[in-house]
């Protein structure tokens, strides 16, 4: 059995954790209200989480349809601090991620040599799955935000006033704990929408930088255990309920140029990311967009991820910030 573990509110607003079977059983987890707060015991107590889960007996049954309906599901994992959550992320690290990068950059180079993003991609193809023991290749990485950037089931992807673009980017994302001596510890996988602004990326790939810096959105559920190594999902845009566009997406590692573990190696490498107590969402990338396809989504289109072994999409629909002009004072 492979628990998968969703934070949700009761409705009056108090917090609860909830640990779902594959059966799609739920119920409450006795004593602790957050992951964050179940993480923290099974490191004490040296356990993982669904043995730290059942340590005490289940409690009531969760209707977790019902909760989602009534907006009650929140992301699968948050931190009290929203500033020690921290979001990142990695390209061209899917099979076929490539093509529709070098399309864009190779438009606005009008150059047959090329790209450097086609040149890491096949970077990947060579290295990114190196031998036990050794170092793989490092890959394209960016930097999304922190925890106020995430955004639950059904809550808006707002893109900035800004931005020239707010695309889906359909994913699957690493949830990691820095233990208190420096370790990460990997809590599980979540279905993602690395939402970007893929217009202001085509221009130059070097805003790649400025692209990525948008809210994302988690499904309601985090799984437990090791991810697949061959996810299949769909990424579809609902405009006005009908199905605007729809493609199959795939993820785990039989579709990717780089191991999972090579990509975490290369981001907690750096020691200001194994800070004790913080959190990570670590985007691993993608190979479907529909921006690729020609796709240019309005506000209020819908998008919707979904892929077994999950039982619950990620649903969000486009919004649109309100401009925030920004003037620097000296002091």
């Amino acid at each position: 059995m492979v628990l998968r573990f969703v934070q949700l509110k009761e409705p009056d607003g108090a917090r609860l954790l909830a640990a779902v079977n594959d059966a799609g059983l739920a119920r409450r987890v006795q004593g602790a209200n957050t992951l964050l707060d179940l993480a923290n015991a099974a490191l004490k107590a040296g356990a993982t989480l669904a043995e730290a889960a059942q340590a005490n007996p289940w409690g009531d049954e969760i209707d977790i349809a019902a909760a989602l309906a009534e907006g009650r599901v929140l992301t699968p994992v948050d931190h009290p601090d929203p500033a020690h959550l921290i979001l990142t992320g990695t390209g061209l690290t899917h099979l076929g991620s490539a093509e529709g990068r070098d399309k864009m950059h190779k438009a606005a180079q009008a150059t047959d040599t090329p790209t450097d993003s086609m040149r890491m991609f096949l970077m990947g193809v060579e290295s990114g799955k190196p031998a036990q023991g050794e170092t793989g290749v490092q890959p394209e990485w960016f930097y999304k935000g922190d925890g106020s950037h995430l955004r639950a089931y059904g809550e808006p992807l707002d893109s900035p006033a800004f931005a020239l673009d707010g695309g889906e980017e359909p994913e699957i994302a690493g949830i990691y704990l820095i233990g208190p001596d420096g370790t990460p510890h990997r809590l599980g996988f979540c279905l993602a929408n690395e939402f970007s602004d893929h217009v202001t990326e085509r221009g130059n790939y070097l805003w790649l930088a400025h692209s990525k810096l948008r809210p994302a959105a988690l499904g309601p559920e985090l799984l437990t255990g090791p991810l697949p190594q061959d996810v299949r999902g769909t990424s579809r845009i609902l405009r006005d309920g009908a199905v605007l566009w729809q493609d199959d997406f795939l993820s785990g590692e039989a579709n990717m140029s780089h191991t999972i573990a090579n990509l975490e190696h290369h981001h907690f490498k750096y020691g200001v990311f194994r800070r004790p107590g913080d959190l990570h969402v670590h985007f691993f990338g993608t190979a479907t967009l529909s921006f690729s396809h020609g796709i240019v989504p309005r506000v209020g289109d819908v998008f919707e991820i979904s892929a077994a072994p999950f039982h619950y999409p990620a649903r969000n629909p486009l919004g649109l910030a309100a401009a925030q002009p920004v003037a620097v004072k000296s002091l």
